[in-house]
């Protein structure tokens, strides 16, 4: 299990978060109503939060001891999503650039095949892939 899944995991009931955060309990409904936070709900329809809620109620909190206000919480915060998710996209991007074409790989695969008997060794995938390039 990533670690990612695992920070992601509501755990913690209401009280619990409080007493890490000193936030009161009005204070955190007021986030969620300003969806800057998503706890998870129990079938019985309490909030579950996760250490990456709390993580975010912290910095909801630190953000407002410095003296910034509502929108501007919400737009760092949104900034924040937005770097986070280039960085995704930009690792996606050369993630794909790294991988090879089609053309490239059957090109390699073929050059194997060529070359594999030459040197006087069959190769395992020879009688495999002979098959696809006649």
């Amino acid at each position: 299990m990533s670690d990612e899944i695992r920070r992601s995991m509501p755990l913690f009931p209401m009280g619990i978060v409080q007493s890490l955060t000193d936030l009161t309990a009005r204070q955190i409904r007021y986030y969620e109503q300003h969806e800057l936070i998503h706890p998870a709900r129990s079938e019985g329809n309490r909030r579950i939060f996760s250490f990456n809620d709390v993580d975010r109620l912290l910095e909801i909190k630190d953000l407002i001891d410095q003296g910034v206000n509502m929108a501007g919480i919400k737009k760092v915060l949104k900034l924040e999503e937005q770097q986070e998710n280039e960085a995704y996209d930009g690792d996606r991007v050369k993630e794909v650039h790294n991988e090879l074409t089609d053309k490239q790989l059957r090109r390699m695969l073929q050059q194997e095949l060529f070359t594999a008997g030459r040197q006087g060794k069959l190769a395992i995938r020879q009688g495999e892939m002979s098959r696809f390039f006649h």
